[in-house]
């Protein structure tokens, strides 16, 4: 019995279920996986073509008869048949073929979502053959994952922006004392970048481009960068394909309302916070993680505005996946975060 556990045991898992990209954690292992949230799909056979980093080269390359879907959206599913394709696909990935034992599967999601939609999460992981769910509010795994003291009776604050969702939360003794979440991250900055290339310089872009510009010259805040890009799209006008230099403060310029919704979530959440938690995180600082937290000057932007001091994680892509993965290692130690609940002052 002591051997089919340790066995058991080797293959539960931690899921970063993301907008943008799907993380594993593997229990003894580390992380596995890492790979975007796509699959492909061919519309006539109804079979999947490829999942992950394959499918999403196809993403707006596809011929009529392919299609290039990412089935969550705003950090929740939004496509179940194709949501519980993908996981089974990771899974089987992950276990390389293996069927003995079903793992016992953390998942990650936004600290807003609903319960019809923690439950499609829930079935999703249990049809695609886990033996045990639970679910655990991205923030709080963010922070156990950027090694932030969440068992301590002190104030923490962590900003996890993701691809679908910016998630802020006040933490402490495991449990999440106030949190917010907004639909605004990063899918709304690169959104942001391709209306401003269709308004201002006329040019149709595609979302893979218009991410390549938000990482390439995209900031949050002032630089001395004079940094520009050529831009190769579609022209409005004359309908033929065309190249555009556009530099960073522009870029910058167009992000500036999504970035200002994000901000003003930090603040609500600290004009909410009780004094003595406040006392801390104002000695602590605010910890950002998540793909968001990679813009260049989003710490500062942050700081900025709140007048605190601002961290960003090690591995801020990977902190909500390697807080599952430490919460399935310490099990019983840290089962209260799954059943924490908010309270607003």
């Amino acid at each position: 019995m002591g051997l089919f556990r340790r066995f058991s045991l080797s293959r539960d898992m931690g899921i970063d279920l993301g907008t943008a990209n799907t993380l594993v954690y593997v229990s003894g292992k580390g992380i596995v996986l890492q790979e975007p949230s796509v699959v492909a799909i061919d519309q006539d056979a109804k079979v999947p073509l490829a999942v992950g980093e394959d499918a999403k080269r196809m993403l707006g390359r596809t011929p009529g008869n392919v299609v290039a879907l990412r089935p969550l959206r705003d950090g929740v599913i939004a496509d179940f048949d194709t949501a519980e394709l993908m996981l089974k696909h990771f899974i089987a990935r992950v276990h390389e073929g293996k069927t003995l034992v079903s793992p016992r599967i953390v998942i990650g999601i936004p600290s807003g979502v609903t319960g019809v939609e923690r439950r499609a999460v829930e079935d999703a992981a249990k049809e695609a053959g886990a033996r045990e769910v639970y679910l655990i509010d991205e923030p709080v795994a963010a922070a156990i994952g950027a090694g932030l003291p969440v068992a301590e009776p002190t104030g923490n604050m962590i900003v996890d922006i993701g691809g679908g969702t910016t998630e802020v939360a006040v933490l402490s003794l495991q449990g999440t004392v106030l949190s917010e979440s907004v639909r605004v991250a990063g899918d709304e900055l690169s959104e942001s970048i391709a209306q401003y290339m269709k308004k201002v310089h006329n040019l149709v872009i595609g979302d893979r481009t218009a991410e390549e510009i938000k990482i390439t010259i995209g900031s949050a805040y002032p630089v001395e960068d004079d940094t520009i890009m050529e831009v190769r799209g579609l022209h409005l006008l004359s309908g033929l394909p065309r190249t555009v230099t556009v530099k960073a403060p522009e870029i910058r310029e167009s992000m500036s309302e999504p970035l200002a919704v994000i901000v003003d979530a930090v603040k609500r959440t600290l004009e909410r916070t009780p004094p003595e938690l406040a006392a801390d995180i104002i000695d602590r600082g605010i910890m950002l993680a998540g793909g968001g937290a990679l813009l260049k000057g989003i710490d500062t932007l942050i700081s900025h505005e709140t007048g605190i001091v601002v961290h960003v994680a090690a591995d801020p892509l990977s902190c909500v996946v390697l807080g599952t993965g430490r919460v399935l290692e310490n099990f019983q130690q840290l089962q209260r975060v799954f059943s924490s609940r908010t309270r607003n002052y």
